[in-house]
């Protein structure tokens, strides 16, 4: 099988690990800058194109991964759109992807399907700083920039009067965020689990540092092997299966009413996760696709 991955960066940990497993197991790979790609957008034979240093070519896969940076999100996924109008397979399709990517429509669509997750709200009026305080429960309470990852543009307001400072802030950039009830009782620890298809294949426990409440590993955090529990299971593949992912990384929370979702990852990373349960999960993410993409091209999981 020809696999493209579609990755800025070929020496980061995930990306060399999932190019190691495919060669592995007897598959031509190949690393693609997303945006080295333009594209003709034509009826009859969409195609991805890529200029290097050299003259451009046309790419021809079989599977695509995508592993696109939340900073490239858009064109990354127009590239992938591509590949998908073309009847490429993708693991994780365009739309997916996008949606797992927008907080505030994941909220919406797990919240619709029933998901528990922190009270969250948001809104754009700044005359309604003290009504967004109030219905999460008031201080202490987190603030997320909408395009926030690895635990950048996460805040933790600890008085009301800070949470109104930070919101007004906020709100005087003109930056869109969200207010979320912060969960005392998790002690600044969440599970991340790694989702492919239908199973929960690895999870951990990722601790934060002292004196920090984002258990983010880029942030110093650690992680640990951690058995879940048969909700908690069931909680992450409902919530990888709405974001229409079949790799996902869900991080959960574990709070005095259940577990809660915190956030549905469309390009988990591998490095954590495989040093802290021993597994082989870039295996397992080629032997996962060696079998799907037999169902072909396009299967359009989720809603929303």
């Amino acid at each position: 099988m020809r696999i493209g991955v579609l990755s800025r960066n070929g020496k980061l940990y995930s990306t060399r690990r999932i190019v190691e497993a495919a060669r592995a197991r007897g598959h031509e790979v190949r690393v693609v800058d997303v945006l080295k790609c333009y594209m003709n957008i034509t009826a009859n034979n969409p195609t991805v194109f890529y200029k290097g240093s050299g003259d451009a070519e046309a790419l021809e896969f079989d599977a695509v991964i995508p592993r696109i940076g939340a900073s490239v999100t858009g064109y990354g996924c127009a590239v992938l759109r591509q590949f998908e109008v073309g009847g490429i397979y993708s693991v994780n399709e365009s739309i997916a992807i996008t949606r797992s990517r927008d907080k505030l429509r994941a909220h919406q669509l797990l919240a619709r399907r029933g998901i528990g997750q922190p009270v969250t709200s948001y809104a754009h009026s700044a005359d309604a700083t003290n009504d967004l305080i109030a219905s999460v429960g008031g201080a202490p309470l987190v603030v997320k920039v909408m395009e926030s990852t690895h635990g950048n543009g996460v805040v933790l307001a600890e008085t009301k009067k800070a949470a109104e400072a930070l919101i007004n802030a906020f709100r005087g950039l003109q930056a869109d965020f969200l207010v979320q009830e912060f969960i005392k009782e998790s002690g600044g620890a969440d599970i991340r689990c790694f989702v492919i298809g239908e199973r929960v294949v690895a999870a951990m426990q990722r601790t934060a540092a002292a004196g920090e409440f984002r258990s983010n590993l880029h942030r110093g955090g650690s992680a640990q092997l951690i058995k879940l529990r048969p909700d908690e299971r069931k909680l992450a593949l409902k919530a990888a299966q709405v974001m229409g992912l079949d790799v996902a990384g869900v991080d959960i929370i574990r709070s005095n009413h259940g577990p809660l979702v915190l956030e549905v990852n469309s390009s988990p990373g591998l490095e954590g996760i495989e040093s802290a349960t021993g597994k082989d999960i870039a295996n397992s993410i080629i032997e996962y696709i060696e079998k799907d993409s037999l169902k072909g091209p396009n299967k359009m999981k989720g809603k929303g």
